[in-house]
């Protein structure tokens, strides 16, 4: 994966992982991608929530497993929501749109990224949602790519974040 900048949190609720999402909104360009894996119910569309509401959409965020892609209207820009869990192989990226949409005018969040690393794009934010224990996420976040890095790196100089530097060990 390369050597990128690590940050962790661990949030006690939902609402602390909508929290710390809606912390990320005011930082994102254009362009941007968030990749968001962990297992089943770990909390990858309640991140997704917490950010869009942030980010001023008006509308239910919802999974789009069975839709593969949702779109919503921000306030600056469009955010497009990617699940992949239900593809089956790369060549099926194509047939969604995927890359004419990671490069489109929004901020991308791809659910189950890691399952098509090699289709991610030069550049993106990583976040692994982990379940230690009932009702706690942990939250891990790396950049991969430079405006990752950036993107990162005022994030997590944002006080409201509370994301503390890691050595990376996922």
């Amino acid at each position: 994966m390369g050597s990128g900048l690590c940050y962790t949190r661990t949030t006690n609720s939902p609402d602390g992982t909508k929290q710390l999402a809606a912390t990320l909104a005011p930082y994102v360009h254009a362009g941007d991608v968030i990749v968001l894996d962990g297992d089943l119910g770990a909390g990858k569309t309640q991140f997704v929530q917490g950010f869009a509401h942030a980010f001023g959409v008006l509308e239910q965020i919802v999974s789009p497993t069975f839709n593969l892609l949702l779109t919503y209207r921000g306030e600056r820009f469009p955010l497009y929501h990617f699940d992949l869990y239900r593809l089956e192989e790369a060549a099926q990226l194509e047939d969604i749109g995927f890359y004419e949409t990671i490069d489109a005018d929004g901020v991308t969040f791809i659910e189950w990224g890691s399952r098509f690393a090699d289709a991610m794009p030069y550049s993106y934010l990583r976040i692994t949602l982990n379940v230690p224990e009932e009702g706690k996420r942990q939250v891990s976040v790396r950049s991969v790519g430079d405006r990752a890095r950036q993107l990162l790196c005022v994030w997590a100089n944002d006080s409201k974040s509370r994301l503390m530097k890691s050595s990376g060990a996922e």
